[in-house]
């Protein structure tokens, strides 16, 4: 019996830690629905899937992409 009641209460602690955990859970989830939303983000799977062969037909470079999508001119 003392075992019965010993995994009652760690099912008991796991759901209030659980609950407790769910807002934190929902915001994760959000920021990186908004994150995967971004426009850069889509412009950097675009380029992801593009083969190095199809940019250097563009006369592009991964690098030069990543560059112009990020907004850096260094």
């Amino acid at each position: 019996m003392a075992q019965t009641a010993t995994f009652t209460q760690s099912l008991s602690t796991q759901s209030v830690l659980r609950t407790l955990g769910m807002p934190f859970r929902a915001l994760w989830t959000l920021m990186v629905l908004l994150a995967e939303a971004n426009p850069r983000m889509k412009a950097l799977e675009r380029l992801s899937r593009t083969s190095d062969e199809a940019l250097a037909e563009q006369g592009k470079t991964r690098e030069s992409e990543i560059r112009r999508i990020m907004g850096l001119h260094a």
